[in-house]
């Protein structure tokens, strides 16, 4: 009878063991991955001021002005890259593409690209005042 009840769909009970393995492995490296990952990337802080912004998506940015021409960017990333980057890698840009016909004037945001591996961490100022043309 009890030899009946381990022996009965041994198949189907290995199985459902390796399946469970499987599944507990999986799970078990998606919760330590991040971990390990988030402790690597935070290694290094730089901080580049005087990063030139630029004006895109008008017709004719040259007319338009800013209130700061320039920001600090702080950013962070593996050791690696943080040694290789330099000031002329990382773009700040206001865009002025979604803005209504009429000249843009108040303040808008400071979009910030940097090259693969490195993270964003704070742009100062935030947002610039652009400055329409003069007629």
């Amino acid at each position: 009878m009890i030899r009946e009840l381990f022996l009965k769909d041994l198949g189907w009970k290995v199985f459902s063991l390796l399946l469970a393995a499987f599944i507990w492995y999986t799970v078990h490296k998606i919760i330590e991955e991040p971990k390990l990952t988030a402790v690597s990337l935070a290694s290094s802080i730089m901080t580049y001021g005087e990063v030139p912004v630029a004006i895109v998506g008008a017709a004719d940015p040259r007319g338009y002005g800013l209130n700061s021409n320039t920001v600090s960017v702080t950013v962070s990333g593996p050791p690696g890259n943080m040694a290789i980057l330099e000031k002329s890698q990382i773009h700040a840009m206001v865009n002025l593409a979604d803005v209504p016909a009429s000249p843009p004037s108040g303040d808008r945001p400071v979009a910030v690209t940097v090259p693969w591996g490195v993270t964003v961490v704070s742009v100062e100022p935030a947002r610039v005042r652009v400055l329409p043309p003069r007629p």
